[in-house]
């Protein structure tokens, strides 16, 4: 599997949007957003249900075309890529994937070789031990032989993210990745993601609902609200408790954690009001 360069402030962005606007119909959604998805980085999209985060990632992926600005692949247009190659450098796991009843986990990473397949091909040079890798980088490997139905949530979501490995793309687009896992398997998940992009050079980008878990395990948030980027950085230049007022409405102090310092937030608790149950 082809490493990546790391991330560095001389290392070219793998994918950037530029005064992106998009919506669906007469509804915009996106307005003039600009961002940079450098190598060997997780990005966590965040913002408020409604704010445009699923619709970035659909521009990002190729899948909504936007009505204005442009989307870059490596610095060339997006649109001017064939559809073939273009899955080759951007790959996108949905937030609810769909796989054929009865697929075994081999089979299920196998299906992201598609993009290196022709029509008289099963396979590539090489294919075999890169959906091997993909496996192992992820642990799955020791279930290529089960069913994907048979898995739990977690193994289940480390079986389609090793589909993306195996498509060998360089930017990997997760939508609500850890949605419906308990809080043990969200940790294992974002902690394989954190690890994949430190050791392939991959750039993940996730859009997350958990905020704790966005701070903790991306290197960069970007902070969606109303379709406008409002903070984005670190999670200690990005979060902030006036920022989580004004974007999510929610009271909370925010701190850094006595332990590694990686910001912590905590939502202040009201009073309670009489005569509720």
């Amino acid at each position: 599997m082809p490493e990546i360069p790391r991330a560095s402030s001389e290392v070219e962005p793998l994918l950037s949007a530029v005064g992106i606007e998009a919506g669906y119909r007469d509804r915009l959604v996106l307005r003039g957003v600009d961002l940079d998805i450098l190598p060997g980085t997780v990005t966590a999209i965040i913002g408020p249900n409604g704010c445009g985060k699923s619709t970035l990632l659909k521009v990002l992926a190729r899948l909504l075309e936007p009505s204005a600005g442009r989307v870059l692949v490596g610095g060339q247009l997006a649109n001017g890529i064939p559809r073939r190659e273009f899955a080759k450098r951007v790959a996108i796991l949905p937030q609810n994937p769909i796989a054929p009843e009865g697929v075994t986990v081999v089979d299920l990473v196998a299906r992201g070789r598609e993009p290196h397949r022709t029509w008289y091909q099963q396979w590539t040079a090489g294919g075999e031990e890169v959906v091997l890798e993909a496996m192992n980088r992820t642990g799955t490997a020791t279930l290529a032989t089960r069913m994907l139905d048979e898995l739990s949530g977690g193994q289940r979501q480390r079986a389609w993210i090793a589909m993306t490995i195996a498509q060998e793309s360089g930017v990997v687009l997760l939508d609500e990745p850890t949605s419906h896992l308990d809080p043990a398997h969200v940790v294992d998940v974002l902690e394989m993601v954190r690890d994949l992009a430190a050791s392939t050079g991959r750039a993940f980008v996730l859009v997350l609902h958990d905020l704790g878990a966005a701070t903790r395990y991306a290197d960069r948030l970007v902070v969606l609200s109303d379709g406008n980027i409002v903070a984005s950085g670190t999670a200690a230049e990005a979060i902030s408790a006036p920022l989580l007022a004004d974007v999510f409405g929610l009271d909370a102090r925010v701190f850094a954690d006595p332990e590694d310092g990686v910001p912590t937030i905590a939502p202040r608790l009201r009073p309670r009001r009489a005569g509720l149950v």
